[in-house]
């Protein structure tokens, strides 16, 4: 909400500084980490991008605040929005996702619960490390249900999901690549600047 990068904050010097940061500052920064989240929960990519991004504080060279609307492959629709000037708000990336027959919801603060809304049922309160959950999800879990689990124990998951790799493939098997890959953060940069390229044309549809 101030101007910190024009007061020697070291953090939002480099971030609103384009010839450090690049053309996106907070759709860089904060709006390609709900991208990929949403490109990942879906199993769709987004395939093009409408997008409205502001520069709320005076003199701020790069974008604040982003609003987009979203098309994603095999007809799916969507929303982001991402914001640096939101006041009062932390680090709360949140995820819905509505189908025909349910709705999924879940909140980066509350990271060990997952809302299940089953149509014409009441709403599923999802715990990690149940038994009632996939292989895949009982992997992600590094406690027993009940201990917090969170940001930390994700980056332990990103790096022991590649180290796997890293074997399989040294005993002559296929990867699985359940991770991040160098792909990924082209379709990141290509998000960025389709974004940007959006809301310099007056917000008109983008191709990703």
């Amino acid at each position: 909400m101030e101007p910190l990068e024009q007061r020697g904050n070291k953090q939002a010097t480099w971030r609103m500084d384009p010839a450090r940061a690049g053309i996106g500052g907070c759709v860089a920064d904060i709006g390609t980490h709900a991208a990929n989240l949403l490109e990942y929960v879906s199993g769709r990519p987004i395939e093009s991008i409408c997008a409205e991004l502001s520069s709320c504080v005076k003199g701020r060279r790069l974008d604040d605040d982003a609003h987009m609307l979203l098309r994603m492959a095999g007809g799916a629709k969507g929303a982001l929005i991402c914001s640096q000037i939101a006041c009062g708000e932390e680090n709360r990336l949140s995820l819905r996702l509505y189908g025909s027959q349910a709705g999924l919801e879940w909140h980066q603060q509350e990271p060990n619960t997952l809302l299940f809304k089953p149509a014409g049922r009441p709403w599923e309160r999802l715990r990690t490390g149940h038994s009632y959950l996939g292989s895949a999800a009982r992997a992600a879990a590094r406690l027993p249900p009940g201990h917090p689990e969170g940001y930390l124990e994700a980056f332990a998951n990103l790096y022991g999901s590649f180290m796997q790799d890293v074997r399989r493939v040294a005993h002559g098997q296929p990867p699985v690549r359940d991770y991040p890959g160098v792909h990924d953060g082209l379709r990141g940069l290509r998000f960025v600047a389709q974004a940007v390229a959006s809301s310099n044309a007056g917000s008109l549809w983008q191709n990703v």
